[in-house]
């Protein structure tokens, strides 16, 4: 039977996009994987998430992954655009699994419940989810870190969007960035007191 893990990054940020991956491991990847260290990336550092993540790349860990970005976000709700993605990252993977565990509570639409698991914390128990949770936060961080050449004041590449004093600091300073989510926090306004229009599309092709 063909597992794909499937969970996502940056749910809780209130700027940049949410990210979901589907990884599929062979026993003898996760056997590698754990051996080194493979765990929720929730409890691993930003270089042991990169270097699993590199390890899975280099044993040819099939995966794909998907973004949401913070349009997609604002204009249908967090919930449903992290479903969005996970059934893209899903349909993107280049073999087909036979069964689908997703880490939380919600399943995700468009893929038969019968082949589908939802299991909450599942980045801490299935191999092939926590190797999810590795690839979305990894790739989630990238995009963050390249956001942050783009908009330098915010921090991103610090807080990746999370709503940290800073954060919150220099949003009042400075109004939201094309990138933030408007339906988090209340609706942001720019220095004249309009409510600013958030558009970010050349990041997310396919919206």
């Amino acid at each position: 039977m063909i597992v794909a893990g499937v969970d996502e990054a940056g749910r809780g940020p209130i700027a940049g996009p949410v990210i979901a991956a589907a990884v599929v491991l062979l026993p003898s990847h996760f056997r590698v994987l754990l051996s080194e260290g493979l765990n929720d990336s929730k409890k691993l550092s930003a270089p042991a998430r990169e270097r699993l993540f590199a390890r899975m790349n280099e044993l040819g860990v099939a995966w794909a992954a998907q973004a949401a970005s913070n349009v997609r976000i604002d204009r249908t709700n967090i919930l449903k655009a992290t479903l969005w993605a996970m059934e893209r990252a899903v349909a993107r993977l280049a073999v087909r699994p036979n069964l689908i565990v997703v880490d939380g509570n919600s399943y995700i639409p468009g893929i038969p419940c019968e082949c589908q698991r939802a299991i909450p914390k599942a980045d801490g128990l299935v191999p092939s989810v926590m190797a999810a949770s590795v690839a979305a936060k990894v790739l989630r961080d990238t995009v963050m870190i390249a956001l942050h050449r783009q908009f330098p004041d915010y921090g991103f590449a610090s807080h990746k969007g999370y709503p940290t004093a800073s954060h919150r600091y220099m949003l009042d300073m400075l109004g939201p960035s094309s990138v933030h989510r408007k339906t988090f926090g209340g609706q942001y306004k720019d220095k004249t007191g309009k409510e600013r229009e958030t558009r970010q599309k050349t990041l997310f092709p396919g919206e």
